[in-house]
């Protein structure tokens, strides 16, 4: 379901395949990971694979943000597809987390 890729200063989460109750709880546990280690100050999430999203894995993104911004650090997603976008339209959540179009877009932001 997930894969992490870790650099000086960010780790990239991949998510593949459905993001739902059935895995959140593991998805969160994989936040808590790369968002706790002492030299992460980005958190990359990687929705290009994500065939579905439901309020679980909704949630467990939200909690991520949180955790990351309680320790002053940047959590973001990038690659989200149009079927995924418009659960953070119509939640409004697209206000809230920072999106990228893709990886390379937020290596730039973030040189």
């Amino acid at each position: 379901m997930t894969t992490l890729i870790a650099s000086p200063d960010t780790t990239v989460i991949r998510l593949h395949g459905p993001c739902n109750a059935s895995n959140a709880v593991d998805f969160q546990r994989q936040i808590r990971i790369a968002v706790t280690q002492e030299h992460n100050t980005n958190v990359l999430v990687d929705l290009e694979q994500v065939e579905s999203l439901d309020s679980a894995g909704l949630m467990a993104l939200v909690y991520g943000l949180r955790l990351t911004q309680g320790l002053g650090r940047r959590f973001s997603l990038c690659s989200v597809s149009p079927s995924i976008r418009i659960i953070f339209e119509l939640t409004q959540l697209d206000q809230v987390f920072e999106i990228f179009e893709s990886l390379a877009s937020f290596e730039t932001a973030i040189a």
